[in-house]
């Protein structure tokens, strides 16, 4: 929860290419203080049944930059992955062993008081981020 000296972070994860929250991504968060700050990390979760993290940790006072790194490889190259794929008409029913982003980083700018949502729409060929409510 966002206070007036600290801003907050949630995120989400869609696997666009099966249209469906993706589960068990590792997501860690870093933080730092003014554009030459040294990175801090601050822990991580994994997203849940519904593509989210609920319980990342809380962000520092003095939080300038937050960095979201999602572990994507494994998650793409999980047996789940392909099952849910083959259930979906519409997916691709056989995944390259290999997945084009292994890992998704995403930076941006905090400040005090708001609350920032970055969903993750993912595919195993590329991916959108945008800033939601």
């Amino acid at each position: 929860m966002s206070t007036d000296t600290t801003a907050s972070v949630s995120t989400h994860i869609l696997d666009t290419s099966v249209g469906r929250p993706a589960e068990g991504v590792a997501v860690q968060l870093a933080a730092r203080a003014g554009r030459e700050g040294d990175w801090r990390a601050l822990g991580g979760s994994a997203t849940d049944a519904d593509g989210r993290c609920k319980d990342l940790p809380a962000l520092p006072e003095g939080t300038t930059h937050v960095r979201l790194d999602f572990a994507v490889e494994e998650y793409f190259e999980s047996d789940s992955a392909t099952q849910r794929a083959d259930a979906q008409q519409d997916a691709p029913a056989n995944r390259d062993s290999e997945t084009f982003f292994p890992e998704v980083t995403i930076t941006f700018a905090v400040r005090p008081g708001e609350h920032y949502h970055v969903p993750l729409l993912l595919n195993p060929f590329g991916y959108s981020v945008y800033r939601g409510s």
